[in-house]
């Protein structure tokens, strides 16, 4: 126990509003110091991953189907969305037209996260058999309003969710759910194989800890919304309806859809083969 707490480990938690049930749990219980936070977006944070300038952390699930040599994931941890028309999302297709004139249309695509950009294409092109051209970057500049379609993810599509002008707004999560029946994972936690070997008891101390920030935080979201809300801003009310929208879980269903979504990319050739099965670590849970 002694190694463990003298160890510094860096740990990615996404900055979006969806994680504020874990986060926000973790900033008010968690207080080691050689325990250090990075924020960041999913795309990023998997940049970091990748780089070994993090150790572990939520990260684009895409990331580990890129590198899943490289990684273990933690049980019992994701972002997942229910996928439900009744719920409020957080992934969304902004369009001035429906889905099957963009063929060969712009669809502008948020930098944030590699997960969305490959479920907006499987979306498009293996669901609905239609093949736009994509373009990639901030979705909160000038040049995204000049195109047909918009992809934005996190609190960025809660925002332009209270201000679009667009006439169709997609659900992406709830497009998969139709589809495939699942919830969609766009993040899991991850640790790099390497740190994981070196630091076992270590991994096990901050899974535990994340594991009952998640529990903690889940039963708890007025609270948490109290404090999270205004950052977007979101009525307290509108935060909880989003947040119950959410699963913060990694049970059977989530890892089905996410084989489910790698098995897509695999036949794609976008991500490796050794991606399935699996590889979670599920110690304590």
């Amino acid at each position: 126990m002694k190694h463990s707490k003298q160890t510094k480990a860096k740990i990615g938690i996404v900055k979006f509003l969806n994680t504020a049930p874990v986060y926000e749990t973790w900033k008010r219980t968690v207080s080691k110091q050689v325990w250090e936070i990075v924020e960041g977006s999913p795309a990023e944070l998997g940049r970091e991953l990748a780089g070994g300038h993090i150790d572990l952390g939520f990260v684009s699930s895409f990331e580990y189907g890129l590198n899943p040599d490289r990684y273990k994931i933690l049980s019992g941890l994701s972002i997942s969305a229910k996928g439900s028309a009744d719920s409020v999302g957080s992934v969304f297709l902004f369009s001035h037209v429906p889905l099957d004139q963009l063929n060969q249309s712009t669809v502008f695509l948020s930098s944030q996260s590699e997960t969305t950009v490959a479920l907006v294409k499987i979306i498009l092109e293996e669901f609905n058999k239609i093949t736009p051209d994509y373009i990639i970057g901030d979705i909160n500049s000038a040049e995204a309003e000049e195109h047909n379609a918009v992809l934005a993810i996190g609190d960025d599509a809660l925002r332009l969710v209270a201000k679009s002008t667009y006439l169709y707004q997609f659900d992406l999560a709830d497009i998969w759910k139709r589809e495939t029946g699942l919830p969609f994972v766009f993040e899991i936690c991850a640790v790099r194989e390497d740190f994981y070997l070196q630091n076992k008891k270590l991994i096990d101390e901050i899974h535990k800890e994340l594991l009952r920030c998640r529990s903690e935080g889940v039963n708890v979201l007025k609270e948490i919304c109290t404090i999270a809300a205004p950052r977007i801003p979101l009525p307290v009310s509108g935060c909880v309806e989003y947040l119950q929208a959410m699963e913060y879980n990694l049970g059977a269903q989530e890892q089905k859809s996410l084989a489910v979504f790698f098995d897509f990319l695999i036949e794609r050739c976008e991500i490796k083969k050794n991606a399935l099965p699996l590889k979670i670590y599920s110690n304590l849970c």
